[in-house]
């Protein structure tokens, strides 16, 4: 069972990290805890001294730092003396992460500031370069166990500028509604009071000043949009908005400029106000997050090159050239398709094709980029650069390059086409009666109509909602990319899941034992090695075996790729790969298994099974009364039986999918009407979940892996799927019903309109009602359905 951080008094889950005979949830536990044991916690902590803290396995990882080409796309400063560079750290975990990341300058003095962002597991460290070079301090963070994760991706591009525009515009717009509203307060009560009499035309006129930067600045984003709409022939919803601030503006300034009015100013600053409030709320999402992951977030910037006198040089990955000899290391990606030139290569291939088990490769043999190597370092010879590789011809595939977006049409779009035409048609119905009945209303009624039809709050309903929508689901650990995919997941009517990593636990697996028995002592010298190893197999075994006590060993040894040596009291234990533990059992397996051999004598093996993630069977249960289900996988068919009997009857199973396999399959069900829901948690799923109506990446920790996506589920949310799926369909039908509440107050609007009865006074109160009354219903009712997901 796990245990207490012994420092911090966290849970360590199921693998805790082992020191001084005590355990710790994280490296930064781990080292404060050496800090405080050295008495160190002031002053320099001198690393060479306390070998405490120990190197990690990084030798030569790191060497593409020494190549400043590389080196100048990364650092985000360097001028001088002083350097800056930002780091994504995986490991930070808890408020030791941050004190010892915060306190780099007492390991090193070269370090002049580090300052730590914790939802986006990122570090900013200000260092003097001519004493610690950017390699030295990656080197300093992998030593106490905060290794940088550096790839691709971060040397392709700089740190953006966010856009801030639309908060200058609801600041303007919300700064000029309120002096509006207090400017317009005594015309609304007709007070008579000479000073105020004397200086209405000059308030009036500051009121039409305070207007201008919201008609021509924060109103901008709708008039070009209602511009391209009717360009395209289309009538979407800011057509009646930017022609009710049009109209707004225009009637305001003529009252105001033949004094015979005071206009509407602040009806038209309101309503700007509360538009650009929807829109702020509905775009606020989850920046630490990212949804368009491709294939650079995880390939390595730099690799190593060997030269004709086998010199290894650090290459810029962009530079790599068909016959290059490639240098790949332990648990390094390859970056390129090659041949094997030396060495055993045992390549996992689980970040392309999803395929759980690594595979054993020869000399001579085809590598392709994305696989890992999980031995001893291989040499291979490039056939292609990186451009031209089997992973990124995956990328290009046209999918890849649309904006899914444009691919759909909201409900606020369909509506607003038939809501424009009918409102276009009771303006000019109207004007041409009073044309006839009496010229001078003639203009007046038609803008009337304009000004209070605009649907303002229309337009709020759907960003209240699925702005709302959106927290509440990220509460729930279901974050979504943008509020349009509430709408699409409303429509979904086929999910299609892959499995490994997804409705399977990466972390877990059943173990079964084969063989002969293994005695208490041996079971418990076998745990105790296993304690040493940060293999995940040693992890998930080093749990099977809890129940076993832990002793002191006499000798231990781990040979990466292939097993560990253990002894103490005279027996030796080795477990690993078949051939490394001597087995002389030739079968196929399937399954992931560990072979165990005492002495000189084969023992047996411990196999590995999926363990399905709890709840699972509940929710295809509970999804195949409204949906059609389906499973791709790129395993093989070892655990067919095993869903069958998962799985509800009808459920289409397929396997050894390949990347454009499972896209391919995806795309051939929406040409026959399908509306796609595709739920993984690999790259080898990213054509699949781009392609998809909606596309979900399911994630043990979400700010490790996400690849291209619509939504990012935490892995422990599966089994909800399904509530999220109705709450977004109740959800829809709460924009519905918001839009029959603005069509209501729209009609009410309208009968003063027509009738020639609309003043400012009943305009200034039927516009801002009817907006905060969508906004609070369409609030209130969005938390109720959040109610029902807790």
């Amino acid at each position: 069972m796990s245990m207490n951080c012994f420092h911090c008094g966290t849970n360590c889950g199921t693998a805790p990290i082992c020191f001084d005979n005590k355990e710790f949830c994280c490296t930064g536990c781990k080292t404060v805890y050496e800090i405080f044991s050295a008495n160190q916690l002031e002053g320099y902590y001198d690393l060479d001294e306390n070998p405490g803290i120990r190197p990690g396995e990084v030798e030569g990882k790191f060497d593409f730092l020494d190549n400043q080409r590389i080196l100048e796309k990364l650092l985000e400063f360097s001028d001088g003396d002083i350097s800056v560079a930002e780091f994504y750290i995986p490991s930070i975990h808890c408020s030791s992460c941050i004190w010892i990341l915060e306190n780099l300058h007492k390991l090193h003095r070269s370090v002049k500031a580090s300052q730590v962002d914790f939802p986006r597991k990122k570090l900013r460290v200000t260092f003097s370069h001519s004493d610690l070079t950017a390699k030295e301090l990656v080197l300093l963070l992998s030593r106490i166990g905060y290794e940088p994760y550096i790839s691709l991706e971060d040397a392709g591009r700089k740190e953006q500028d966010i856009d801030r525009s639309l908060i200058y515009k609801l600041g303007v717009a919300g700064f000029a509604f309120g002096n509006v509203m207090l400017l317009s307060f005594p015309e609304y009560f007709e007070i008579d009071e000479f000073w105020l009499n004397q200086y209405k035309p000059f308030f009036r006129w500051i009121m039409f000043g305070l207007s201008l930067p919201v008609v021509f600045y924060a109103a901008g984003d709708y008039f070009k949009s209602a511009f391209k709409g009717i360009r395209a022939g289309l009538l979407n919803i800011d057509i009646p908005i930017a022609l009710g601030i049009a109209v707004l503006f225009l009637r305001s300034t003529w009252e105001i400029a033949t004094n015979t009015g005071q206009g509407f100013f602040d009806s038209l600053t309101g309503l700007l106000f509360f538009l650009l409030l929807g829109r702020y709320f509905q775009e606020k999402t989850y920046s630490f997050l990212s949804f368009e992951r491709d294939y650079k977030s995880y390939f390595p910037v730099g690799v190593t090159r060997m030269d004709e006198d086998g010199q290894e040089i650090s290459t810029d990955i962009y530079d790599i050239k068909e016959q290059d000899r490639l240098l790949i290391r332990n648990q390094e990606l390859i970056p390129v398709d090659g041949i094997l030139l030396n060495g055993k290569a045992r390549i996992d291939y689980s970040f392309v094709t999803g395929e759980s088990d690594p595979v054993t490769r020869e000399s001579g043999e085809k590598l392709f980029a994305g696989g890992k190597q999980t031995g001893t370092a291989i040499e291979m010879v490039a056939l292609n650069s990186v451009s031209q590789s089997y992973l990124t011809q995956l990328w290009s595939n046209e999918v890849f390059s649309g904006d899914k977006q444009t691919r759909f049409q909201s409900l606020t779009d369909r509506i607003s086409k038939y809501f424009t035409a009918v409102i276009l048609l009771i303006a000019f119905g109207a004007g041409t009666y009073w044309y006839v009945t009496d010229p001078a209303l003639a203009a007046p009624v038609f803008t009337a109509i304009l000004i209070v039809a605009c649907p303002c709050a229309l337009a709020l309903s759907a960003p209240f909602t699925l702005g709302n929508m959106l927290r509440i689901f990220g509460k729930q650990k279901f974050y979504l990319k943008n509020a349009q995919v509430i709408e699409r997941m409303a429509g979904i009517d086929t999910v299609i899941f892959d499995k490994t990593g997804t409705i399977t636990a990466n972390a877990n697996a059943d173990i079964a034992y084969e063989g002969v028995e293994l005695t208490r002592q041996e079971r418990s010298l076998l745990r105790t090695g296993l304690r040493n190893s940060n293999h995940p197999l040693s992890r998930q075994l080093y749990e099977f075996l809890q129940d076993q006590q832990i002793d002191t060993l006499d000798h231990y040894k781990e040979s990466t790729g292939k097993g560990l040596e253990m002894s103490a009291g005279g027996v030796l234990i080795r477990a690993g790969s078949r051939s490394f533990a001597g087995s002389p059992d030739l079968e196929e397996v399937l399954n992931t298994s560990v072979y165990v051999s005492t002495g000189e004598a084969y023992r047996g093996r411990f196999t590995f099974y999926n363990r399905y993630r709890k709840g699972v069977a509940g929710l295809f249960r509970s999804l195949a009364a409204k949906y059609r289900l389906g499973i791709l996988s790129g395993d093989n068919e070892s655990e067919r039986e095993n869903l069958q009997k998962l799985l509800p009857a009808g459920t289409k199973l397929f396997f050894n999918q390949k990347p454009e396999d499972k896209l391919n399959y995806v795309r051939f069900h929406q040409e026959e009407g399908a509306s796609i829901m595709m739920v993984g948690d690999g790259l080898n799923d990213a054509g699949a979940l781009q392609q998809s109506d909606v596309g979900v990446a399911v994630s043990e920790n979400i700010n490790v892996f996400s690849p291209a996506c619509d939504a990012i589920l935490d892995a422990e949310k599966l089994p909800q799927l399904g509530a999220y799926l109705k709450a977004s369909a109740h959800a829809v039908t709460v924009i519905k019903a918001s839009f029959v509440l603005s069509f209501l107050y729209n009609l009410v609007g309208l009968y003063f309109a027509v009738t020639g009865a609309l003043s400012p006074v009943i305009a200034a109160i039927l516009m801002p009602l009817s907006s905060i009354s969508v906004v609070l219903f369409t609030t209130g009712l969005t938390g109720w359905i959040g109610k029902k997901l807790n």
